[in-house]
C-alpha cells in the first residue's frame, strides 16, 4: 500500500508540474484524454523502482501515459507503443509497461538521455483495438540529474 501510494504522489507531482508548464499535458481526441509525462528515473524513490524494475539513473527517464474515457478517473487500458528521438535523430523504441494500482492504469516507459537532450516523444495509443490508433507526438528538453 505504502508503495502505491509513494509511486501515486510521485506521478501526481509530475503530472501537476508538466500541467504548470505546459498548461496541457494531454490531448483530447472526442470522450478520450491521453495524459503524458517525462521525467528523470532518479524521482522514483529506489525502493519503488526496485519493485518496478526501473532502471535508475543520471543518464534515465521515463515517459508515462495514461488514458482517460468520459473524464473517468483511473484511466483505462490501452495498447501503448511509441519512440523517442533527440535532435541528432537518434531513435529508441519505448517499451512500454502497463501499472496497475487499485483502479488506476497508466503505462511507463524508460530511455536513455544525454544532457540538454531535446527529445522528441511520438507515442500511439490503442484504447479500442477495433479502431485506429490515436497519435500524440510532443517535446521536452531532459537535463542529467547530477
Amino acid at each position: 500500500m505504502k508503495l502505491t501510494r509513494s509511486i501515486c504522489f510521485v506521478l501526481l507531482t509530475v503530472f501537476t508540474v508538466t500541467a504548470q508548464a505546459n498548461d496541457k499535458p494531454y490531448r483530447e481526441f472526442g470522450n478520450i484524454k491521453v495524459f503524458y509525462s517525462v521525467f528523470n528515473s532518479s524521482f522514483i524513490q529506489p525502493d519503488i523502482a526496485s519493485a518496478y524494475k526501473i532502471v535508475r539513473g543520471k543518464d534515465r527517464g521515463l515517459v508515462n501515459i495514461a488514458v482517460l474515457r468520459d473524464d473517468k478517473t483511473g484511466g483505462t487500458t490501452a495498447l501503448v507503443k511509441g519512440t523517442v528521438s533527440n535532435i541528432l535523430a537518434q531513435q529508441q523504441t519505448l517499451d512500454f509497461f502497463e501499472v496497475r494500482e487499485g483502479d488506476t492504469v497508466y503505462y511507463l516507459a524508460p530511455f536513455r538521455i544525454d544532457n540538454k537532450d531535446y527529445m522528441t516523444f511520438k507515442i500511439e495509443v490503442t484504447p479500442d483495438p477495433n479502431k485506429p490508433p490515436l497519435s500524440v507526438t510532443f517535446q521536452k528538453t531532459l537535463y542529467q540529474d547530477e
